[in-house]
């Protein structure tokens, strides 16, 4: 699925983003994702990702689907939707990680705009995109925000909840 094209200044570099299902073909590869370690407290790694499709530690009704960020055939990041396909409002991004080396380039916004395309375009009942953000994790904060993400006041431990209205938003 590939939708987002970024040319960066002078056309030096062109980003194919494209998300790709996480299977038996590429798992071991975004399990050697990493972020760095100053940032290792915001974000699960793949790995507990990974574990909650079987664990679904956010109940039975809840499903998840990985999937791996490519800037053309090099796999650069990894993002899950996890969501209750019969409401309006869980809808969730979640164990979005940009690996350590590919960080700065761009990579995290054109993923997370891809994310939302895909989640409004298979869910069209979906009002309501969230996530959540570690209350120190200030890059991120930055990032959501730019996509629309607001503060709903709920927290989950140290993370807060943001959310963005679908109807509200600029992403179809």
């Amino acid at each position: 699925m590939l939708r987002y094209i970024v040319v960066k200044k002078g056309g030096a570099k062109q980003m194919r983003i494209e998300l790709k299902p996480v299977n038996r073909n590429n798992w071991e590869e975004a399990l050697s994702l990493q972020v760095s370690e100053s940032q290792q407290r915001f974000v699960p790694s793949v790995a507990v990702s990974l574990a909650k499709i079987y664990i679904k530690p956010d109940g039975d009704e809840v499903e998840y689907i990985p999937f791996a960020v490519y800037d053309k055939d090099k796999m650069v990041g990894f993002i899950m939707h996890a969501y209750e396909e019969k409401t309006s409002d869980m809808y969730w991004i979640n164990g979005f990680l940009i690996d350590a080396e590919e960080q700065g380039k761009g990579y995290g916004g054109a993923a997370l705009h891809e994310m939302m395309l895909w989640i409004k375009s298979q869910f069209p009942q979906c009002k309501e995109i969230r996530l959540t953000v570690h209350k120190d994790n200030d890059l991120a904060k930055k990032l959501y925000g730019n996509h629309g993400f607001v503060e709903t006041g709920e927290w989950f431990g140290e993370e807060e909840v943001r959310s963005l209205k679908l109807k509200n938003s600029m992403i179809l």
